[in-house]
């Protein structure tokens, strides 16, 4: 079983019904479509949970908290979408929202169908 997280540049969205519609149409170009090459935000994005977390190597796999590997294959365009071990999903979605949301990026969670960082993960980050 595994948690998915999304992750996108663009404006942010309104509210949670605005962003699971950019959800659905990001998903549908970036995810389903032609691969393209993460842009240098996305990038570098990808690049700070690696720094964070390690990628998916088969001599690692109980450290990593991705499901697939390796991590940059997920990023395409302006949009990465990865999925975590569900074992470690509570703190680890909660850490790559905030991530998100430092490098200027839009993060939405498929399964709770809400932007991340919750205003509650939010008020955490600062105590």
């Amino acid at each position: 079983m595994s948690y998915d997280l999304a992750v996108w540049e663009g404006e942010h969205p309104a509210d949670d019904v605005a962003a699971g519609d950019a959800y659905d149409k990001l998903y549908a170009m970036y995810a389903e479509g032609e691969e393209q090459p993460p842009t240098p935000r996305i990038r570098a994005y990808v690049h700070a949970l690696l720094e964070r977390w390690v990628d998916m190597p088969d001599d690692v796999h109980d450290v990593s908290p991705w499901s697939a590997g390796p991590l940059m294959d997920e990023a395409s365009g302006p949009f990465v979408y990865f999925t975590m071990r569900y074992s470690m999903c509570g703190e680890v979605s909660a850490e790559a929202a905030r991530m998100a949301a430092a490098h200027g990026l839009v993060c939405y969670d498929p399964q709770w169908e809400r932007l991340r960082p919750t205003p509650e993960e939010r008020a955490a980050a600062c105590h």
